[in-house]
């Protein structure tokens, strides 16, 4: 079991904020995703890509943004559980919830904040007969441990950033790299294509276009995979199959739990806190809806804010928290570190 004082569903911009809100108000966190790593769609999706409207940024790479709150949160040691997805959750009887993830790992606190972003994401799987066959037996929709393909042969298949910048990683771990996709253009960042372009003329990475995967081959583990490259029928041999086209949205669970949902969104008190129709329940980020709802970074960011506070009076009832800018009261991290303003040199001037 694993307890703290709020749980954050969601590894996303808002539920990685929200971890140094709470912070600021002495709150540990832990953070439960499904995705692999931390960042939600800015990393899983778009890590390349520039975001325009952070303030203070004219102008950040969504990867970059999430290494920042990575930073940002640092001191405050948050636990975080990756790659498993929240399924069920109990009430207790002092209020406070008992989370149980897809693996069976349990979580306690007396705060839940569901910060899911567009809900648990799932991989976009292509129509191929069998594919479910091979999944753990040489398919992959994620790529956790990239060792795993060291001096393999690899089959990418996709057309956007994530199999750009996987087949560029791969080309100099796996013993043969093929990247296949639909057309001759990809949807990516230009450098990721022009590096592609480059490795392909050097001989480390195959490109077939336009081309798609249409058959899997192989008795207990994939061993190769057929397409059709302009209605010619060819036959690859490899080791691993990694189709990537995207992930698909789902609320997934949590929309089990009793909470009152509209439109495949969670609905919330914005004019106080952003809670639930539960107590001690709060949704954050595009996960929530409320008359006037933007689905924007900056807007999480503020409804993290506010839900922190809450999350604080029902942590420490009758407790009044004194509000203080951190350019006064400086950042007193939980691993002993501090951060503050230089203090002004008090001396007269004869």
């Amino acid at each position: 079991m694993i307890k703290t004082d709020i749980l954050i569903i969601g590894a996303g911009p808002t539920g990685l904020f929200a971890v140094f809100e709470a912070g600021l108000l002495k709150l540990k966190c832990h953070i439960l995703d499904a995705l692999p790593q931390a960042g939600g769609q800015l990393a899983e999706l778009y890590p390349k890509k520039p975001i325009y409207d952070i303030p203070g940024f004219p102008e950040v790479l969504a990867g970059d943004l999430v290494d920042n709150l990575m930073e940002q949160i640092k001191q405050f040691e948050p636990g975080f559980t990756l790659g498993e997805r929240a399924e069920t959750i109990e009430k207790q009887e002092d209020g406070s919830f008992i989370v149980t993830s897809n693996k069976g790992k349990r979580f306690h606190a007396p705060v839940v904040a569901i910060a899911g972003g567009l809900g648990s994401f799932e991989p976009r799987k292509p129509l191929i007969d069998g594919i479910n066959f091979y999944e753990d037996k040489g398919i992959k929709y994620f790529i956790k441990n990239p060792e795993k393909f060291r001096n393999k042969r690899v089959v990418i298949s996709g057309g956007g950033d994530s199999a750009l910048d996987w087949s560029i990683f791969l080309s100099n771990i796996a013993s043969e790299v093929t990247l296949i996709h639909r057309r001759n253009e990809f949807r990516g960042a230009l450098d990721s294509v022009e590096k592609v372009q480059e490795l392909k003329n050097a001989g480390k990475i195959r490109l077939i276009t336009p081309a798609e995967v249409v058959g899997l081959n192989g008795a207990e583990h994939i061993e190769s995979v057929d397409i059709d490259e302009n209605g010619a029928h060819r036959n690859i041999p490899t080791d691993y199959f990694i189709p990537l086209f995207g992930l698909t949205p789902k609320l997934g669970p949590i929309g089990h739990w009793g909470l009152e949902i509209e439109k495949n969104a969670i609905k919330v008190n914005n004019a106080l806190d952003y809670q639930t129709n539960i107590p001690g329940i709060f949704a954050i980020g595009d996960v929530n809806t409320y008359p006037g709802k933007l689905k924007l970074i900056l807007c999480g960011f503020h409804e993290a804010t506010l839900m922190c506070q809450a999350a604080y009076q029902i942590i420490n009832p009758g407790k009044k928290y004194v509000l203080k800018y951190t350019t006064v009261s400086g950042v007193d991290g939980f691993d002993g570190t501090r951060k503050e303003a230089p203090k002004a040199v008090v001396k007269a001037i004869l």
